[in-house]
């Protein structure tokens, strides 16, 4: 079973999938946000064809680790994803990520126009792959569930 890492943005969506074992994070597409009901659609398209049992949603916080605006529409947006497709979803912490993904595509000398296609598909991976990283460290237990640190729900 795959597990399926998000970058949820207003305008975008970045999408990333775990390999089979769930070791390694792959960044796979970045979706266009049209409507709730097309976003959820096309996800549980791309979670089908790469057999998603899981789903890690960053959950942006500010430094302070509080939550704003931003961070209410990720949660309702991931509670109408665990509804629509059934699997369980966890929110996981994301404080910057995208300023790291920006950073590693900076470094990596990746034009501008293009940093502002993959950006947030790195971002996903990114999330994911912390996600991932931790259920190891942890022994296999789902952080998400259990309270481990960057997990939440």
């Amino acid at each position: 079973m795959r597990v399926a890492g998000l970058d949820v943005g207003e305008k975008t969506i970045g999408v990333a999938v775990s390999d089979p074992l769930g070791w390694t994070a792959q960044g796979v597409e970045v979706v266009r946000r049209t409507t709730l009901e097309a976003d959820l659609e096309r996800l549980r398209t791309l979670f089908a064809g790469y057999e998603v049992g899981e789903v890690v949603v960053g959950l942006p916080r500010d430094m302070s680790g509080g939550e704003g605006a931003q961070a209410r529409l990720v949660r309702e947006f991931a509670d109408a994803l665990a509804r629509a497709l059934g699997l369980p979803v966890t929110l996981w912490d994301e404080r910057l990520t995208t300023a790291q993904a920006t950073r590693a595509l900076l470094e990596g000398d990746v034009s501008r126009r293009r940093r502002r296609q993959v950006v947030d598909r790195l971002a996903a991976q990114l999330i994911l792959q912390a996600f991932l990283d931790r259920r190891r460290a942890a022994g296999g237990a789902r952080p998400g569930r259990s309270g481990g640190a960057g997990g939440e729900r």
